[in-house]
């Protein structure tokens, strides 16, 4: 619950306001803290980038010593808001994506990623990386947590806009056609330029793309990177398809969240992004470990994967304890930087899936503050205004129409406040926007930046992007610029671990000889989306499981063996994306009646 903190503004007591550096008063003064309190006419005092008074105004504050004192009279302060997950690089395409149907966007999409390996295109990934930066510091987003593929193409023009956040280029051998060395090499390299960076706004993190693209091998690297660099975040996709749990088992784990316990990944260091699969199993042990979870509702609401699977059971996560936060995701996906909107998403999708009052605006406001911070795993550092926490808040114009009457000052944060409200944003005791004055970045020429490397972009890949939307090359172009190699190792796996899910019988010597005809049967029964190169055979080969095509002695390594035609390959890419918009299969081996419908 909220609680009005009492107001005695006569009260002349010891104030650090006289040496401070900035003083704001007679503010409504939303704190976030443990007893969710609001001043009415309150006080923020920040001294050396730290909060070092949060109380109600005193007679003396308008005139007091501070370097900086800022009338707070119409105005509200909050924490500085907190995205939990998101992805950066493709920002410039903003609204290219918009009208595509789910499949034709992950193609583009995952071409487009594999570019950026090259470094060709750091141009674009330099302008995405500043304009994220410019809009979510003008809607009040202080702190990100991103993964992209080379953030080190743009981190610096982003850390110099005085913003704080996470960031970690992903790692998967079931995505990349890149060698695991290669990209555990960019990881390091990373980690030892930023970790730290720019007065410890800017952080490494590590990140294992998801737990369907990860072998367990890869899990078991990511971990000793975990132990060798034991202050840093591990953030990852997690539990977002039906498909993580099945390619868990091909790497022998019970189920994805088990197949991370038992590298030692499955702790408090661990935040997951979406666990929309999550059933109540996966929910006791997320609590028992001290995982996080990072919430997206927007994406899915926009590119809905199956309208069949359940909601992300966020109640549930939250009433077991669970630090659950929320994330804008990829923005350009859905065509929105507005982290406030993520709360209302938030709850009318929960509300539409599961019924009314699912959350409290408090909860949902927490959930874009604090316990995104906690999230993170810097809960102690930001995330709420107390006295000892980093300076990083948001001052909003709140003497306007729409917020009158404040009756319900966290359902009008949660329901409609947006960017355009946000006057001034500091971080870390630092005036980044000052009355709406950018003072770290120049708009226009961010904006000139942006329209000269879009420009470039669409001379050089052929995309036309206009007032009209996005328009990518011919469909066998893109195709043939996506990873063959890592997809045909992903749809193998799930391929024969989903036949092995349907056939529960154990000897070896039918794994090992199972006719294609019996494998291509369950396969298509269960609806993996496989391209021509793995369904077609020319004769009725056996498919060998351990065997001599195996490529590792755990029977679930096996590849399944591919027709040499070029066209067959090209298929490889576009039928991998396919397993996005096709109903998931459900493990036999789970009781479906515990998922949260």
């Amino acid at each position: 619950m909220t609680s009005i903190a009492e107001q005695n503004s006569s009260v002349d007591a010891a104030s650090t306001a006289d040496d401070a550096d900035i003083v704001i008063y007679d503010a409504v003064v939303v704190t976030v803290d443990a007893n969710n309190r609001i001043f009415q006419n309150g006080t923020v005092v920040i001294d050396d980038g730290v909060i070092t008074e949060v109380r109600s105004t005193r007679d003396q504050d308008p005139t007091c010593g501070a370097d900086r004192i800022i009338n707070g009279d119409g105005k509200l302060v909050l924490p500085g808001l907190v995205n939990a997950h998101t992805h950066l690089e493709l920002t410039p395409l903003f609204g290219a994506f918009s009208d595509m149907d789910l499949t034709e966007m992950m193609t583009r999409m995952t071409a487009l990623y594999s570019d950026f390996w090259s470094g060709d295109l750091d141009y674009l990934i330099e302008a995405g990386m500043e304009l994220a930066a410019l809009n979510f510091l003008r809607g009040g987003v202080t702190t990100v947590n991103s993964m992209d593929a080379r953030p080190q193409a743009g981190i610096d023009v982003y850390a110099e806009t005085g913003l704080r956040g996470f960031f970690g280029p992903s790692i998967s051998d079931l995505f990349w056609d890149h060698p695991v060395d290669e990209q555990i090499e960019r990881f390091r390299s990373f980690t030892e330029e930023y970790h730290g960076s720019y007065d410890d706004r800017i952080r490494a993190a590590l990140c294992p793309h998801d737990d369907w693209s990860v072998t367990g091998e890869l899990w078991e690297r990511c971990a000793d990177l975990a132990a060798e660099y034991p202050d840093l975040l591990i953030h990852t996709h997690l539990l977002e398809l039906e498909q993580s749990n099945t390619v868990a088992r091909s790497s022998g784990g019970a189920d994805s969240l088990d197949l991370l316990d038992e590298v030692g990944l499955l702790n408090d260091r661990l935040i997951g992004a979406h666990y929309r699969v999550a059933d109540e199993e996966d929910i006791e042990r997320t609590a028992e470990t001290g995982v996080s979870v990072a919430h997206c509702p927007s994406i899915f609401c926009h590119w809905n994967v199956d309208p069949d699977t359940q909601w992300t059971p966020v109640p549930e996560l939250r009433a077991a304890g669970v630090d659950v936060g929320l994330g804008i995701d990829d923005h350009y996906w859905h065509d929105s930087y507005n982290m406030f909107g993520e709360a209302r998403q938030a709850r009318l999708a929960a509300n539409l899936k599961k019924g009314s009052n699912q959350f409290d605006s408090v909860e949902l406001l927490r959930m874009l503050t604090i316990e995104s911070a906690r999230a993170l795993g810097v809960g102690d550092e930001i995330g709420s205004l107390e006295p000892g926490k980093r300076a990083d808040l948001l001052v909003l114009d709140w003497d306007v129409p729409k917020f009158t009457p404040s009756t319900n000052v966290s359902g009008h944060l949660v329901g409609h406040a947006a960017p355009a409200d946000v006057e001034t944003v500091i971080v870390d005791g630092s005036v980044l926007l000052d009355h709406g004055e950018h003072l770290t970045i120049g708009p226009s020429a961010v904006q000139e930046r942006v329209r000269g490397a879009v420009e470039r972009f669409k001379t050089e890949s052929d995309w036309t992007v206009s007032l009209t939307g996005g328009d990518p090359p011919d469909a066998l172009d893109v195709v043939k610029s996506l990873p063959k190699r890592g997809p045909v190792h992903l749809l193998s796996r799930i391929a024969v671990q989903s036949a092995k899910d349907w056939f529960p019988f154990k000897n070896r010597g039918l794994w090992t000889t199972l006719p294609y005809s019996l494998t291509a049967c369950a396969v298509r029964s269960l609806r993996v989306g496989l391209p021509a190169s793995m369904t077609h055979f020319a004769d009725t080969e056996s498919v060998s499981v351990g065997g001599a095509v195996s490529t590792g002695t755990n029977e679930s390594e096996a590849l399944v063996r591919t027709s040499e035609s070029p066209r067959d390959s090209d298929t490889v890419g576009y039928n991998y994306v396919k397993m996005f918009d096709t109903p998931g299969y459900r493990n036999p081996s789970r009781d479906d009646s515990r998922q949260y419908q």
